[in-house]
């Protein structure tokens, strides 16, 4: 049992902190193959929550980076880089806190 929760924990934590490197695109490897290769649902569940974290981050990036050419989107883009560390820091301390209990990001769209 303890085996199993310390397997959890250490997938679940990598599939969330992978987002910290997010110049790489290690940060979009690391839970698709947690995702793909576990059997374990709830780290299944927290690689998928992770993945459409990365989606919502480029795609809020990419938005946001548009509106930079129209000079009003400097102070989203900056924000965007605070959620871009602060989410996955809070998502970790939830991981090594309760580890059956799968993070969700607030305020993202769920596309997987």
């Amino acid at each position: 049992m303890e085996e199993t929760l310390t397997k959890r924990k250490l997938l679940a934590a990598i599939s969330h902190g992978s987002i910290l490197l997010s110049a790489t695109l290690v940060s979009w490897a690391v839970p698709l193959v947690v995702y793909l290769v576990t059997d374990d649902v709830i780290a299944k569940d927290h690689a998928k929550e992770a993945l459409n974290f990365h989606v919502n981050i480029v795609f809020w990036g990419f938005i946001f980076g548009i509106l930079t050419g129209v000079l009003i989107g400097w102070a989203f883009l900056a924000g965007l880089g605070l959620v871009t560390i602060i989410f996955p820091i809070f998502a970790l301390l939830s991981v090594f806190n309760d580890p059956d209990k799968v993070y969700r990001y607030p305020l993202i769209y769920r596309l997987l």
